[in-house]
């Protein structure tokens, strides 16, 4: 275990992100993460740990990259940060994306015949058959973010 004798309890609240609904930079990417831990103290104060999750893109040499940062703050102010993966999307994604201005979780479901597939495999699962779905994608991502927690000494 990561944080040995420790339990802990999830609540889920809908901490809104204060940025585009289909963030196209590695920055807007990460600061929505961050965004979400602010408004998710304003919404359940006391908390002893917040985590905040942002899927984001990036267009870089004609490819649309996509990603996830994920950041965990303590009730110390102690911060951890974490990014998923990085894979290159279809060409018809980034199409869609760019041009269309449309959701990466929306653009997954026009192109595999989906529905609301960016709350459970995600693009990621469509594009590698449920090889890595969504979940798989950002554990690591939380995990590399617990690195302060649980090496406290080094931060």
């Amino acid at each position: 275990s990561l944080l040995p004798n420790q339990e802990f309890v999830f609540e889920g609240v809908k901490a809104p992100s204060n940025i585009s609904d289909q963030p196209l930079s590695d920055a807007e990417t990460f600061q929505g993460a961050c965004n979400r831990i602010r408004n998710a103290k304003a919404l359940a104060p006391g908390a002893d740990f917040y985590v905040g999750l942002e899927g984001g893109v990036e267009d870089t040499d004609g490819e649309l990259r996509e990603f996830a940062w994920i950041v965990v703050e303590s009730s110390s102010g102690r911060m951890g940060k974490g990014k998923t993966a990085t894979f290159v999307a279809p060409p018809i994604f980034r199409k869609l994306v760019l041009e269309d201005k449309k959701e990466v979780g929306v653009v997954s479901d026009i192109v595999f015949g989906e529905s609301n597939s960016k709350q459970t495999m995600g693009a990621i699962g469509l594009l590698t058959k449920g090889i890595i779905d969504r979940t798989e994608l950002y554990r690591h991502a939380v995990v590399s973010a617990l690195i302060p927690f649980i090496h406290e000494k080094l931060y």
